[in-house]
């Protein structure tokens, strides 16, 4: 087996340096994707009161709706260009935490229950 590795990487340097390349790509985006179906499968992820910590994406993700809902609820317009936590978002905004977690619970609270298959 080594000498066929040995062969390639004599004849086909460049061919084989962008196979690795391509099969660790792979595996991380393979790997990335098992633990984002493992963790947003279980049911306590789901629908997940809000919390200081949380993303936009994150709550929208957990309530199963678009970001752009979520912003709207907190009253933004346009979506930030970076993962801002709901915390540096209200201290952004000049209002506590507190108030911008009620907001977006109320909010959330008005969505209709997610249906079932």
């Amino acid at each position: 087996m080594s000498g066929a590795i040995a062969r390639l990487w004599r004849h086909h340097r460049a061919a084989l340096i962008g196979f690795v390349l391509a099969a660790c790509v792979t595996l991380f985006f393979a790997v990335r994707f098992m633990v984002f179906t493992v963790y947003w499968s279980d049911p306590a992820h789901r629908n997940e009161p809000p919390q200081p910590w949380m993303t936009i994406g994150y709550v929208a993700h957990s309530w199963k709706m678009p970001p752009e809902t979520v912003a709207n609820a907190l009253g933004i317009s346009t979506l930030p260009d970076r993962r801002v936590t709901l915390g540096e978002l209200a201290t952004s905004m000049g209002v506590s935490e507190e108030v911008l977690m009620s907001r977006l619970k109320a909010a959330l609270a008005k969505l209709p229950a997610p249906q079932k298959p």
